[in-house]
């Protein structure tokens, strides 16, 4: 297992690379939000010769204007994973199981050399998604012992913990095969 983490503007963009092979990035958030730190976050993942993802939080509505702020506003080299986070919103709303089909299906148009892959947590996962629809590959949000999601799907990337920063593990023999999956998308 390969671990990584994954950082917003909560984190300091000077976070402690030891040990992670990947990092996945805030970016964007509906149709108007930046992380201000996106540029420092990216450089300090690249720097330290990382697998670099990121990710948009989606908002219900405006799926089409939604993946294209993400595309415009993420930067764009070879192998970066491009990632939308489907959960439920600060106002307690959420996109719905065919927003979020295509919103993956907009971005994997506008981006076709990513890969574009679904974050959700185990309830979103069980519970909400009518689809099974993750694109390239699931992110799972599952808070119990690291790379043992409870979820019968395949997985790439898990999320185990939150305390005191999200921690992940990716379903990877090595740094190389990841990277090598993220470049072949």
């Amino acid at each position: 297992m390969l671990r990584g983490i994954d950082v917003s503007a909560y984190q300091p963009s000077s976070y402690d690379t030891d040990g992670l092979s990947f990092v996945f990035v805030k970016a964007t958030e509906g149709r108007s939000y930046t992380n201000p730190k996106l540029s420092a976050q990216t450089k300090r993942a690249r720097d330290a010769g990382l697998v670099v993802g990121f990710y948009h939080f989606l908002w219900p509505g405006n799926l089409t204007a939604q993946a294209e702020y993400f595309v415009r506003e993420t930067p764009e080299k070879r192998g970066d994973i491009l990632a939308v986070d489907w959960e439920t919103t600060g106002e307690g709303t959420r996109a719905s199981n065919a927003e979020k089909d295509r919103f993956i299906r907009k971005v994997k148009k506008l981006r076709p050399h990513h890969r574009v892959i679904l974050y959700a947590n185990r309830h979103f996962w069980l519970d909400v998604d009518t689809t099974s629809y993750a694109g390239d590959g699931l992110w799972i949000a599952d808070y119990v012992t690291a790379g043992k999601p409870r979820v019968q799907a395949k997985w790439r990337f898990h999320q185990y913990t939150d305390d005191p920063l999200d921690k992940n593990v990716a379903d990877f023999s090595s740094r190389s095969a990841l990277k090598k999956w993220a470049e072949d998308a």
